[in-house]
């Protein structure tokens, strides 16, 4: 059974829906919800619930007693925090904390091992990533863009399900050791971060379709992305004073789109 209250103007979830056990989908999105009441645990068959671009301020612990929980959008609210007990969640597939005020990440989403689809923390305020981020190793997006992330956890290289990583409009200046592992990433977003180059490690991607390395501080770039047999497109451009190397050229006689 779902339940959908988008675009209601609700300032509160309605109190009849507590009482409504069976309900598998609670769509709340683009309302003036500012806190989860009391009971909102008796859902207890809940599978996707939605509460984007409303104004919370935080997230019950209760709703982490939501065991069935396989999506959950939190995104474009006003979350300063997640709770620890996010890692409670074991059935989560799909989060979306993006477009919040969230200054960290609790190690306990290191605990959601079940996700496969989605992590969305774009448009916050972090700093850096916990280190138990790896433990995801089934996820395959992640999107951590518009931060204040100086550089990334290494062990993000044992998460070998990732086929799209999203960095980009942040402050990194290098990869993790290991990048390489990631043999499944299709695509690699590092635009408008401070890149002077790339390590070779990155030609391990023998996956990878698009690099995109637009506004960064680039100086030089490893002859070794002509090793990379899936590239489809490169993009470089807004890299003041960079000079295409030569074997660019190259790329471009096999197809591969390159933006300069």
């Amino acid at each position: 059974m779902q339940l959908e209250f988008i675009r209601k103007g609700l300032t509160a979830v309605p109190e009849h829906v507590l009482s409504q056990a069976g309900v598998k989908e609670l769509l709340l999105d683009e309302n003036e919800i500012s806190d989860l009441p009391p009971g909102i645990e008796k859902l207890q068959q809940l599978e996707v619930l939605s509460l984007y671009k409303n104004r919370l301020s935080s997230l019950p612990v209760s709703v982490c007693s939501l065991q069935q929980l396989r999506f959950l959008n939190l995104g474009d609210n006003k979350l300063s925090e997640l709770p620890h007990e996010i890692g409670l969640l074991k059935n989560l597939q799909t989060l979306d904390a993006g477009h919040n005020l969230l200054t960290s990440i609790p190690d306990a989403i290191g605990e959601l091992q079940n996700m496969k689809g989605f992590l969305y923390l774009s448009n916050n305020q972090l700093t850096e990533l916990p280190a138990s981020i790896g433990r995801l190793v089934q996820l395959s997006y992640l999107n951590v863009s518009d931060n204040k992330l100086s550089m990334l956890p290494t062990a993000i290289s044992d998460m070998g399900g990732l086929v799209e990583l999203r960095v980009y409009n942040n402050q990194l200046s290098s990869l993790p050791a290991g990048i390489g592992k990631l043999t499944n990433l299709r695509e690699l977003h590092l635009q408008n971060n401070k890149f002077e180059s790339l390590p070779a490690e990155v030609c391990k991607l023998q996956s990878l379709r698009l690099l995109d390395l637009r506004r960064n501080q680039l100086r030089y770039l490893p002859e070794c992305i002509l090793q990379l047999p899936k590239l489809e497109k490169l993009d470089l451009r807004w890299n003041r004073g960079f000079a295409i190397p030569s074997w660019v050229a190259d790329l471009r006689d096999r197809g591969c789109l390159v933006y300069e």
